[in-house]
């Protein structure tokens, strides 16, 4: 028997063929499931071959893929009909005072309840068939496929984004697997499958050919591998579910069967359990109307308590617990280090502005501590950072930009209140917390041995900054080096992959984005259709970050690229409105021209950032790799 194909499961016996000759091919080493052929292939004692029609709905298909010994019927709800029809016509025929014949005797003895699954089983379809045109709309006209077929595009592999649905577990899922989809190319009104393989992986989306078009791209589809038509080899036997070739090639060859076992023996196909993981991956323990603490978005110095709102592919709607009319939110995901368990910034000795409530809140409850991420344990006892301490940092309301920063406090359990040099508020009220072992804080001469432009403090004359000269004249001293996260991941990304990111000035938004750049762990985010000031420094393990394809699993809306006719108005318009939100997370823009420096340093300041004083003295040599731009 062939096992994953042959949905001929009522007839065991069949005597075996010619093709028994045919050499097997030698299995492919991949822990994905090999399709194997053990020399049996169905023949029928009087011949028969290829095609056969439905006696019930007149479907044409794969005869081998047809039910009962005969292959009569399609599917089981054809045969359930044909034998609801001939019972009815047998009543009629004792009516007519006909005696029954004896298929109808046999056919009496079916059930009502089966009649009522098989129509149960017609509706389950027609169903399917409306939800899969519905998904099958793209966003506001953008496709992916499109996209990247049209460029020539390459996506970011899911397995760089472990956060993601199967980014643990996706596997060897590559070019050349096969899986059973729906056969678009039929026009028989029930739904049908055929068997396709995958010609190009792009996230989570897969370019996929039916087989029998050998080189012929005239029908190649793109198919989300994670949804819910796309099945291993051997669903279709197992779920009743009819082959049928796809109509271009219906007559290309007389003998499916054996044209299906020659080209599936050996290869690779889905788990079986595969659709089971997808599903398990989707389950996300953060639950409405659960409290957190989250990051107060017109002050970033203090956190506030919101409340889930709703939960989408891992991205939570929090609403601040004050806002009565819900408007007042933030969006992040919940593995993102900006949320926290109520309790959280009084531990640690973070700012915290508490909810001035008029009345309680019924059915709220508090989010469990081990539901959020965790930090790594970090020992403070020996040498650590201090306040006055002198280093680079992204910059939150600007994420294209690294700025000069100042250690403004040191809180407990290795967290960090960092300043940006020359536009901190006489309050304090926009700075901001970064653990220590946060990939967004780097040592002093990070930008430039990276070539990388590192934005000075506000209104600094001396132009262009030397860290040595900033020092001297501060009076201040640079963090030591060994303090920082130098851990680079073999993280998978390469410069041009594309892939789904949030705008982190306004989170609420994920977009069509580029991966640009890339030193160490620092991946440079660029905006498909905007302009470079836009673009983001992101960490290369950040849950912001998504395969293709995400949006269209979660159900999440995707932001496409903005259109060249209106991208200028469009940008115009958004640096106005940045502007307005000097202190907002989610909107904030400082404007700055970034022009990349494009020069070495000479021996003495490599020196300097290499040893520059008694605290920088280990392990920088090996922190600064030069990297290309």
């Amino acid at each position: 028997m062939f096992d994953g194909y042959d949905s001929c499961s009522e007839d065991t016996s069949s005597s075996s063929s010619s093709d028994e000759s045919e050499e097997e091919v030698a299995p492919l080493p991949s822990s994905l499931p090999i399709i194997k052929n053990n020399g049996q292939v169905y023949t029928y004692p009087d011949g028969k071959s290829g095609m056969a029609t439905c006696e019930m709905c007149g479907m044409v298909g794969v005869r081998d893929a047809f039910y009962s010994k005969t292959k009569r019927f399609c599917s089981v709800s054809c045969s359930r009909s044909y034998s609801s029809n001939s019972k009815k016509a047998s009543i009629l025929a004792r009516l007519q005072g006909k005696p029954p014949t004896k298929k109808a005797k046999v056919l009496q003895k079916q059930p009502l309840v089966a009649k009522l699954a098989a129509y149960a089983q017609y509706q389950a379809t027609l169903q399917n068939q409306a939800k899969t045109k519905a998904a099958a709309v793209p966003v506001e006209g953008f496709s992916w496929g499109n996209y990247i077929n049209s460029n020539s595009f390459t996506a970011a592999p899911v397995t760089c984004f472990r956060h993601a649905p199967m980014g643990t577990c996706w596997g060897d899922i590559s070019e050349g697997v096969r899986v059973e989809v729906p056969n678009t190319d039929c026009s028989l009104p029930t739904k049908v499958f055929w068997i396709a393989g995958i010609v190009k992986l792009a996230g989570y989306n897969a370019l996929l050919r039916y087989e029998g078009f050998e080189n012929d791209s005239s029908l190649d589809f793109w198919c989300n591998v994670c949804g819910s038509d796309i099945h291993p080899v051997g669903w279709c036997a197992t779920s009743g579910k009819p082959l049928v070739p796809p109509r271009t090639i219906q007559h290309k060859y007389t003998n499916w069967k054996a044209f299906l076992v020659k080209r599936l023996t050996g290869a690779k196909t889905l788990p079986p359990d595969f659709s089971q993981k997808v599903s398990e991956s989707m389950q996300y323990p953060f639950k409405t109307s659960m409290r957190v603490e989250v990051v107060d978005k017109t002050h970033l110095c203090r956190t506030r308590v919101a409340v889930v709102d709703s939960v989408i592919g891992g991205r939570l709607r929090l609403v601040y617990e004050e806002s009565e009319d819900k408007s007042d939110d933030f969006w992040c995901h919940m593995y993102s280090p900006l949320i926290h368990h109520v309790g959280w910034s009084r531990a640690i000795g973070h700012r915290f502005k508490r909810a001035d409530l008029t009345k309680k809140q019924d059915g709220h409850f508090d989010a469990p501590p081990h539901l959020f991420l965790k930090v790594k344990e970090v020992d403070s006892a020996g040498e650590w950072f201090k306040e006055g301490m002198k280093l680079e940092a992204i910059d939150p309301l600007n994420l294209s930009a690294i700025c000069v920063a100042t250690i403004r406090k040191v809180l407990a359990d290795g967290y960090l209140m960092i300043g940006i040099d020359g536009s901190e508020a006489a309050d304090g009220s926009d700075w901001f917390c970064y653990h220590a072992t946060s990939p967004s804080i780097f040592p002093v001469g990070f930008c430039e041995i990276n070539m990388i432009e590192l934005t000075p403090p506000r209104g600094y004359a001396k132009l262009p900054f030397k860290w040595f000269d900033y020092l001297r004249e501060t009076d201040s001293i640079a963090a030591p080096v060994k303090l920082f996260n130098k851990e680079v991941p073999n993280h998978g990304f390469h410069v041009g992959m594309k892939l789904e990111a949030v705008d982190l000035m306004e989170p609420r938004l994920v977009c069509v984005a580029t991966v640009t750049r890339i030193i160490h762990r620092l991946l440079r985010i660029h905006f498909d259709g905007w302009e470079e000031e836009y673009d983001q420094w992101v960490d290369c393990e950040s849950p912001d970050l998504y395969p293709v394809g995400w949006c269209q699993l979660t159900g999440y809306q995707l932001q496409p690229p903005a259109p060249q006719s209106s991208r200028d108005s469009q940008s115009s318009s958004s640096k106005q409105k940045k502007k307005a939100k000097s202190q907002q997370y989610k909107g904030h823009k400082k404007m700055t021209s970034l022009q990349l420096k494009e020069e070495l340093l000479d021996g003495e300041e490599y020196g300097f950032l290499q040893g520059a004083s008694d605290q920088e003295s280990n392990g920088s040599a090996s922190y600064y790799i030069k990297q290309e731009p």
